[in-house]
């Protein structure tokens, strides 16, 4: 491996430039970038002072100048992608949902440890140094016996008939839209920071609006009100209640078509002694309330555990937020393929896999209209 990670963007979308700066940042090469339409693929090269573009993602994903594959295309060429870098030695950051099928997503974590390689996904919210902040004073035990997790996760992007992208597409998108491209978030990070699993739920999903008009506007921005009227499926919305497999409860909202919330993702733990609850628009805050008082801990490095304190990167009063947890991503992951241990709580294909998984029993209870089991 060269002494710099040489790392390649397939897809030049919203996300793909994210994850270009990002690997700028952690010190790799950017090699190039790959698009499904070459006029914006090469606006998008000039724009990002990247010098190659691939003729397709496929070269791109085994490529053998490129160490680092990272796959930001639409969700139906997630699997085939990453399958390809992986048989191909490379190491892979990829997209939720890692597949759109819990079998595919199950293969590739196979392929994965069979390659001996790195393979993470950007459950990002992670990174936040008050969501590790939360999780420390859960593990600590000063919080209690959790027995009640709930929150939500609303956007606006999609609150119109006349909003489309191709993630409403079922062939593009995969089977879940809502829930797979958002809901997965909330679960992964309340599974992360409270230690429970999701065990069995009961779901409902809606389809608000039939028809769209298909046009070509990108993820969050305003349709551009031409098109051909079309018939849509897929969930708007999801309500979900749960258990896990350590006795607590929870509801989760999940929707895409709530007028004025931007990207709401909002969770409380309740617990026997404490109340923790976060809100990723408000991040530099961690809400923690008991029955004789309540408090609002601040990000402060001085102050925070020793978890937290490491992805503090500002002093206090400088705010960071989704940018920096995304950095902080991908800076623990180039870290896990330079020094081959990773970093506690990155995320891997395993936890893609796990995302699926629970889709799957989403979208079976919502159709069987009955609990069902998150299977492992």
């Amino acid at each position: 491996m060269a002494d710099r990670l040489r790392a390649a963007i397939a897809g030049v979308g919203f996300i793909g430039p994210v994850h270009l700066r990002a690997a700028r940042l952690a010190g790799a090469v950017i090699v190039g970038i790959s698009g499904a339409d070459p006029a914006r693929t090469k606006a998008a090269a000039a724009s990002l002072d990247v010098a190659r573009v691939f003729d397709s993602s496929e070269a791109l994903a085994v490529d053998p100048d490129v160490d680092v594959v990272h796959i930001c295309a639409p969700n139906h060429l997630h699997a085939g992608l990453a399958r390809l870098a992986l048989q191909a030695g490379k190491h892979v950051v990829c997209e939720k949902p890692l597949a759109t099928t819990a079998a595919a997503a199950r293969e590739l974590v196979d392929l994965a440890a069979a390659a001996g390689v790195v393979a993470a996904v950007p459950f990002v919210y992670r990174f936040h140094p008050m969501v590790r902040e939360a999780r420390a004073r859960i593990a600590g035990g000063k919080a209690g016996a959790i027995h009640l997790i709930h929150g939500c996760y609303l956007q606006d992007w999609l609150a119109s008939p006349d909003d489309y992208n191709w993630r409403i597409d079922p062939a593009l998108g995969g089977r879940s839209r809502a829930f797979a491209d958002i809901g997965s978030h909330w679960c992964d990070l309340v599974e992360f920071v409270s230690g429970h699993r999701i065990e069995f739920v009961s779901t409902r999903a809606a389809t608000v609006f039939a028809e769209r008009l298909a046009g070509r506007a990108g993820a969050f921005q305003r349709a551009a009100g031409e098109g051909q009227r079309v018939r849509v499926v897929g969930d708007d919305v999801v309500t979900m209640m749960f258990e896990t497999d350590r006795g607590a409860v929870g509801t989760l909202v999940v929707s895409q078509v709530s007028p004025g919330r931007k990207n709401r993702l909002w969770f409380e733990i309740d617990a026997a002694q404490e109340a923790i609850a976060f809100d990723q628009e408000d991040p530099e805050r961690l809400w923690v309330g008991a029955r004789d008082r309540h408090e609002i801990l601040l990000r402060d490095p001085a102050h925070l555990s020793g978890p937290a304190a490491r992805y503090a990167t500002l002093p206090a009063g400088h705010a960071q937020g989704y940018g920096d947890a995304f950095n902080a991503f991908v800076a623990d992951t180039y870290a896990a393929i330079r020094r081959g241990v990773a970093p506690d709580g990155l995320p891997t294909f395993s936890d893609g896999l796990r995302a699926a998984l629970i889709t799957e029993a989403v979208l079976a209870s919502s159709h069987s209209r009955a609990w069902e089991e998150v299977l492992s």
